[in-house]
């Protein structure tokens, strides 16, 4: 009889239930989901938060304070946190305290029910009090049960006792005795420095060491000033400092601007420039994330602009997705919208400052010059902003680019070392831009294009075209000069300016790229896609040579030379070798001169002079 195989298999195949290792899993989630044992203590402080928000959701009458103590004893090593929220029933210690990730809070937001400011997610952070404890204790009235209290313990989150106590006010009061590795814990400096790294933002007021102390989030933050409390511009400009001094750690903040956004109306915060300078590409970036008031991440630097290497900011959201242990934050598509919005607050803060703020703008401008550069090439409205107003490195200092053209022409250079570079340019007369700084090549070329004007690139076969006016001459006197005057350098003879001097060393940045993309090393850091490229390009390049030896036919002394070498003299080699000295000492190591080279020179030097002298 035939036997349908398909059948057969469904018939055979079973649903399995998955086991779960209680203690391994409760080891993972207590132990290992969060990078610090300190983060124990503001995922409890969170549950009273919440127990705070969720009471004035439920219970509509009540008018009470809300009000949330920490209370560190080093004596008996513990801590202990109280709250004025809802508390718990018997029912809810088991369905929601003992019960690992099920959550009051989620569970309203999947019912539909406006959660507002309620911070908890998955339900876990409970379970991180048993990193930081040997013993938890947890006694607890609820505000639907005023007449009754329970008494939660356990000492590892598997097994626990629930006992009915002595009523107290209506809230919780969670009691940890704390390993003895977590002792410090228990002093108030510590706890105060936790707290007000994570809770600095917090709505509810936190108090620690009890009593009548100061709220460590007694402030809010600028941007949550009721309206009606409105402030003269000048008083919020100053609390917009006092709030970034408490964040910005390593620089003084030369000026504030606010995060808002229509697209994303939640999303808000403060963003500052940071008053050290910056040097290129120096990235000093840092951002603080709060997620309804509690840090979630203090290290979300990737949410800047990348090339804000100079900004320090602190925002909050509620439609971020933090991760599990909610120490850094998914890059879903609300991490991409925020991002995008932070940019543009960056962007058009940036322009109210230059407009309203002249003198902070002048500082700005002064200390992140060259990191400006470089965020002119990222987007349009930061060049037309900046491309009058930063200053480019040039052989005649710096200067703004507006300075640089001559005759409707830019020059740059692309390789800025001492030698004979700095001795042409000085003495042409005019500035020359250090094209291997930080940013200043495409800058330059983006300026240029946009004024119309014509940028020079000394170093690429275009630019030196421009500046050195090839001449042809006899093999015979070519290879003659190139055997005395080249070292490892490809030797053509030109006319340029100014006549006095008689050769240029310039590097050869094709012949260089060619060199470094044939070499073996070059396999093995570039991939092959983009080597094969890159060669198809230097397949063009004939010439090899790292640089290039410009020989002035203008000058004098050049072409007193080229005749003695027509003329058979005997001083052609003596001048050549007076010429080669030169050129060896103007270059010094900009060439690829080495210290023997120098000394050699050196000594052609002196048997030059002896022999001009004995003639």
């Amino acid at each position: 009889m035939d036997i349908d195989s398909g059948s057969a298999t469904n018939d055979c195949a079973r649903i399995h239930r998955a086991g779960v290792d209680l203690n391994g899993l409760m080891s993972v989630l207590g132990k290992h989901l969060y990078s610090t044992p300190n983060v124990a203590l503001r995922e409890l402080v969170q549950n009273a938060h919440d127990s705070i928000l969720r009471r004035r959701l439920e219970q509509g009458d009540w008018q009470g304070e809300g009000r949330i103590e920490v209370v560190g004893d080093p004596q008996s090593n513990t801590i202990t946190i109280t709250d004025t929220g809802a508390g718990l029933t018997e029912h809810e210690i088991h369905a929601y305290l003992a019960t690992v990730g099920v959550g009051y809070t989620r569970g309203l937001r999947e019912t539909g029910e406006d959660a507002g400011s309620l911070i908890g997610m998955f339900g876990l952070g409970f379970l991180s009090a048993f990193v930081l404890a040997k013993r938890v204790i947890v006694r607890s009235t609820s505000y639907q049960q005023p007449q009754l209290g329970f008494c939660y313990q356990s000492s590892n989150a598997e097994q626990y006792s629930v006992e009915p106590c002595e009523a107290r006010p209506v809230g919780t009061r969670i009691t940890l005795e704390l390993h003895e590795q977590h002792r410090v814990l228990a002093e108030a400096a510590s706890l105060r420095a936790i707290l007000e790294r994570y809770c600095a933002l917090l709505e509810v007021p936190i108090h620690v060491a009890g009593g009548a102390s100061e709220a460590i989030n007694r402030e809010p933050p600028p941007w949550r000033l009721p309206v009606e409390s409105a402030v003269h511009p000048l008083q919020l400009h100053k609390r917009e400092l006092a709030f970034a001094k408490g964040f910005e750690h390593t620089f003084e903040p030369i000026c504030c601007i606010p995060v808002g956004s229509h697209e994303q109306p939640d999303l808000q915060g403060l963003l500052w420039v940071q008053d050290g300078a910056t040097y290129g590409s120096n990235d000093n970036r840092h951002l603080s994330v709060f997620l309804r008031g509690m840090l979630l991440d203090d290290n979300a630097r990737d949410l800047l602009p990348s090339w804000a290497g100079f900004v320090g900011g602190v925002i909050e959201s509620k439609h971020l997705t933090p991760t599990a242990s909610r120490e850094a934050l998914q890059r879903d598509q609300h991490y991409t919208a925020t991002r995008h919005a932070i940019g543009e607050a960056l962007i058009h803060g940036l322009l109210k400052l230059a407009e309203h703020q002249p003198q902070a703008w002048r500082r700005v401008l002064s200390r992140h010059n060259e990191s400006l550069l470089g965020a002119t090439l990222c987007d349009q409205r930061l060049f037309d902003l900046l491309k009058d107003n930063l200053r480019i490195p040039t052989t005649q200092g710096d200067l703004r680019a507006s300075d640089l053209h001559v005759a409707g022409v830019v020059h740059v250079l692309l390789d800025s070392q001492d030698g004979f570079e700095t001795m042409l340019f000085h003495a042409l007369g005019f500035p020359v831009a250090h094209g291997n700084r930080y940013a200043v090549l495409p800058f330059l070329r983006l300026w240029c294009e946009a004024q119309g004007i014509r940028l020079v690139e000394l170093g690429s076969e275009s630019g030196n075209r421009q500046l050195f006016t090839p001449v042809s001459m006899p093999t015979s006197q070519f290879d003659w000069l190139s055997a005395q005057l080249a070292v490892n350098e490809e030797l053509v003879v030109a006319r340029f300016a100014p006549e006095a001097l008689p050769m240029v060393v310039v590097s050869n940045h094709e012949g260089q790229l060619k060199n470094r993309l044939e070499s073996d090393e070059a396999d093995r850091r570039i991939a092959s896609a983009a080597l094969h490229l890159a060669r198809q390009y230097t397949q063009q390049i004939t010439v090899q040579a790292a640089n290039r030896l410009y020989l002035n036919l203008a000058n004098p002394a050049v072409e007193a030379l080229i005749q003695a070498i027509d003329g058979n003299s005997s001083g052609a080699l003596d001048a050549a070798r007076l010429l080669k000295t030169f050129k060896v000492i103007i270059s010094g190591q900009a060439a690829g001169q080495t210290p023997a080279d120098l000394t050699e020179a050196l000594e052609g030097l002196a048997q030059s002079v002896q022999i001009l002298l004995s003639r």
